[in-house]
């Protein structure tokens, strides 16, 4: 045989080495003992999620939020956490929790997940947590009551092993994160500053994805004031808020509603107080989603400019902005730490993919603090704020244990910020 067939014997001898390796390597790579107590956890895991989704606590739901804390909190304090109960700093909402652990490291580690939903009271009544097949449904399943159920049961795995490398690990559980978190803005403000990373609970989106960029939210309030008087005997003296305001919806008509870019929405439409009435109030709130800040003043601008001119005599349009969540951009710093994720992942034989959405969260508050953040570490999940919401099954377990590694090896090596 010749030196070249010799050389290619011995190239095609190293190829197949490697490839026989690979599987090892990535096996190599799984922490039994974290698998282990992953695996082992997940009855307890999903009995605690299933005691906190068949309560309603949507926003506002003082009531419930307190029912979901009094679980949470026994379970935080068993951990040795100095567990805070802080007033929310917007009226009608229950308290945030602040659970606290000290390590023996350096490094200052965040979690932040929300027990807040977008569903009335009285929804459990009819629609409860519920195991069809591989997926587990109910009222804030995955947005986000199984990403806290997540985070808790990692702590809990941390404790049983004894592992305690870390500086501080803070677990912010806050009540109004679905209205844009009024209730937190100075404690998140607070907490990010304070930290070398936040990880952040939102579900993670099929098939199997973590979330490196997120849209801005606002709403945009286009109040109308008309003149009432009697439909049928005199509608003449009338001016008409509601006939008004669909002329000033025509804004939102040339907007995208759907796509990665910006969009915008009507999702609230009121007018009249009776049916024989002119009415003299109608408002709607288009939500605006955003990539870019500058995209939120344009389409202020936009409804700005409709309003100075109106279809009804002796009406007045009134427009304003409220702003939930700046935009989470691509960045360097949110790249990298998926970059750690995802070679956790490999490490049990999965592959974890990254993506965006226009759902807005804390991690945005983060980022602009200049603290790296990464999104949608919860279980996957879909269909939210909906009555079809479900979360994964099998992404439980592997979810549960890229959580507690990724701790682990945050609190070995913490991120290195401009």
């Amino acid at each position: 045989m010749t030196r070249s067939g010799l050389a290619w014997l011995a190239m095609w001898g190293l190829l197949a080495t490697s490839v026989q390796a690979a599987p090892q390597a990535v096996a190599k790579g799984r922490d039994v003992k974290i698998w282990a107590a992953a695996e082992a956890a997940r009855p307890a895991q999903l009995e605690l999620l299933k005691s906190v989704v068949n309560i309603d606590s949507g926003t506002g739901d003082v009531e419930g939020g307190r029912k979901v804390a009094q679980i949470l909190i026994p379970r935080l304090k068993a951990l040795g956490a100095n567990v805070e109960s802080l007033p929310a700093e917007a009226p009608d909402l229950p308290e945030n929790l602040v659970a606290t652990l000290k390590g023996t490291g350096k490094a200052r580690i965040l979690l932040i997940g929300h027990i807040d939903s977008v569903f009335d009271p009285g929804t459990v009544g009819n629609w409860s947590f519920k195991q069809e097949g591989d997926r587990i449904t109910g009222p804030g399943v995955g947005d986000e009551k199984g990403g806290v159920v997540q985070a808790i049961t990692a702590l809990q795995i941390l404790k049983d092993q004894g592992f305690k490398d870390f500086g501080t690990l803070t677990l912010l559980i806050e009540t109004s994160e679905e209205r844009g978190s009024p209730g937190t803005r100075a404690l998140i403000d607070r907490l990010v500053k304070t930290h070398d990373v936040e990880l952040n609970l939102e579900p993670g989106d099929a098939p199997d994805l973590v979330t490196v960029w997120r849209k801005g939210s606002a709403t945009i309030d286009i109040d109308v004031k008309g003149r009432p008087a009697h439909a049928g005997v005199a509608p003449q003296d009338g001016r008409n808020a509601a006939v008004e305001l669909i002329h000033q919806l025509a804004v939102v008509d040339a907007l995208p509603h759907t796509g990665q870019g910006l969009t915008a929405n009507l999702t609230i439409l009121q007018a009249g107080s009776r049916y024989n009435i002119i009415p003299e109030n109608a408002r709607a709130q288009i939500n605006v989603r955003i990539r870019e800040k500058a995209d939120l003043d344009r389409v202020e601008t936009a409804f700005r400019e409709a309003a100075k001119t109106t279809i009804i005599p002796d009406t007045k349009v009134t427009v304003t902005r409220e702003t939930s969540f700046p935009p989470l951009p691509n960045n360097p710093m949110t790249d990298a730490l998926a970059a750690r994720a995802q070679a956790i992942y490999a490490g049990i034989g999965l592959s974890l993919g990254t993506g965006g959405n226009g759902g807005a969260s804390e991690s945005a508050l983060s980022h602009e603090a200049g603290t790296p953040a990464l999104d949608g570490l919860g279980p996957v999940g879909g269909n939210f704020h909906t009555d079809k919401e479900w979360v994964d099954l099998n992404s439980v377990t592997p979810r549960l244990y890229l959580l507690t590694k990724l701790i682990m090896d945050l609190s070995a090596k913490p991120p290195k910020t401009n």
